[in-house]
């Protein structure tokens, strides 16, 4: 059951990171990006869907955090589940350690191509 309200307060709460902007999405999801890269998205009420590198994905999964993704559950992407008020909490979790990891990501990144120039 959809916990009503918790798109928006997750909405709100990504806002309010640097560089996240939020972008329609397919099947009425919200995409939020950090620059070009997506860190996830929010489908509604009820489920967030995260990509991660494949250990973390699967460390994750391992541990109860999340659930393979529910259409491509072979791929590095999580589904997790709001079901109750605490679950808004984890899935702003899962997605700081998405935002976390596209930070480290563009910052190896603009290291190198400084080196490169």
């Amino acid at each position: 059951m959809p916990i009503p309200g918790a798109g928006g307060k997750i909405r709100s709460v990504l806002l309010s990171w640097p560089g996240i902007s939020a972008h329609p999405h397919q099947f009425g999801a919200t995409e939020y990006r950090l620059g070009k890269r997506q860190i996830g998205h929010v489908h509604g009420d009820h489920l967030v869907d995260i990509p991660f590198p494949r250990k973390i994905r699967d460390e994750l999964v391992a541990t109860g955090r999340a659930k393979p993704h529910h259409i491509h559950p072979e791929s590095g992407w999580i589904s997790f589940y709001i079901r109750g008020e605490n679950d808004v909490d984890a899935a702003l979790e899962l997605m700081r350690l998405s935002f976390n990891h596209a930070q480290q990501q563009k910052s190896r990144q603009d290291r190198e191509q400084g080196n490169s120039m």
